[in-house]
């Protein structure tokens, strides 16, 4: 392809802090806590929440935590992110300017858009890193993206579609897990998302009368469920569960992350864990499809405090497998999101 100027690809996701110390923890909690999208609540109260009770003690906390994954390189996230940057701007050429974007936190979207304006971009795809649909991450990354194109008089913006049952996508992330799982050997695989209030799930929903009106709700694709987050959770487990595989009694679908005291999507990992021990499986693989690189959630949530609580429950192993990060079948699939947008 030729073009007059390059074509500009921004690939989002949520962020990460600058470093693993207090400070730079509890800016980046702020920025992400007070977006109305992620606390879905009046402002006054969200403001309570977050500066009142949730900054007082938690950045000290998720900074211990970050310390325990941070490499001299920096935020995993971080640095897997611009890997796979590099990565899918080797396979685009120099038609293409591939830039990392932050929601919150740096490189931000806005400081990407502005690179992008000022090395001539008329053109941006918009890449959100996010697998299964959410507001409060694909959506909020969405609306920040558009908000700087206009701002840069980027008229031509064009954003990627959630993937979370792309045949490529599906693909990739069985090429990671096959090795790990052969040699192994689980009793039972668990794919673990990141959870998300139940009332936002509802939300989605604009007939408001199919989200948990059945047990099968997720199972089903109508109109109301073409945003639902738990639903694109469960299609995500079916196709990898089918590339893997894995038979329906060894496998299984929880949420992780939750925050506060309102009902999140269930069944929520760390109760899933007693529960499978208690059932006898002694050796588990846990994957997590919702992250495409991997991170706090990731290496430390699961790969550290879900196998330590796996062993006190009586489980036997425990092991994390690897997200999507640089592999290069997951770059090729970014390569084909991009210019299937990207001509036209």
């Amino acid at each position: 392809m030729t073009t007059a100027s390059p074509v500009g690809v921004v690939l989002m996701n949520v962020g990460t802090p600058d470093a693993p110390q207090t400070r730079e923890v509890r800016r980046y909690l702020g920025e992400f806590l007070m977006d109305p999208k992620v606390i879905d609540i009046p402002t006054w109260q969200r403001w309570l929440l977050v500066h009142g009770i949730i900054l007082r003690t938690r950045p000290k906390k998720s900074a211990e935590a970050y310390a325990k994954v941070w490499t001299p390189e920096g935020s995993p996230l971080m640095v897997y992110s611009q890997r796979a940057a590099a990565g899918v701007q080797a396979l685009l050429g120099p038609d293409f300017l591939v830039r990392v974007g932050m929601r919150y936190g740096n490189p931000s979207i806005e400081s990407a858009v502005r690179e992008l304006r000022d090395r001539g971009v008329k053109r941006i795809v918009g890449v959100p890193l996010y697998p299964q649909y959410a507001e409060a991450a694909t959506g909020t990354s969405m609306i920040r993206l558009s908000e700087m194109a206009r701002r840069a008089g980027v008229d031509d913006l064009r954003m990627t579609a959630p993937f979370f049952d792309d045949p490529e996508f599906i693909a990739a992330f069985a090429e990671v897990a096959k090795p790990v799982l052969d040699g192994f050997k689980p009793d039972m695989v668990l794919f673990s998302y990141h959870g998300l209030p139940e009332r936002q799930v509802r939300a989605s929903d604009p007939t408001r009368k199919h989200c948990f009106a059945s047990p099968d709700c997720c199972a089903q694709r109508v109109a109301a469920n073409v945003k639902c987050y738990r639903s694109h959770c469960h299609h995500t487990t079916v196709a990898l569960s089918k590339a893997l595989g894995l038979a329906p009694e060894h496998a299984m679908m929880s949420f992780q992350s939750r925050l506060g005291r309102d009902p999140w999507v269930k069944p929520y990992t760390d109760v899933v864990l007693p529960e499978l021990a208690a059932r006898g499986v002694k050796r588990l693989a846990v994957m997590c499809p919702a992250f495409v690189a991997d991170c706090l959630e990731t290496l430390e949530e699961v790969g550290m405090r879900g196998r330590e609580q796996w062993l006190e429950v009586g489980g036997e192993d425990l092991v994390l497998v690897p997200s999507l990060n640089d592999h290069p079948r997951w770059l090729k699939a970014l390569e084909a999101m991009v210019r299937s947008l990207a001509v036209g």
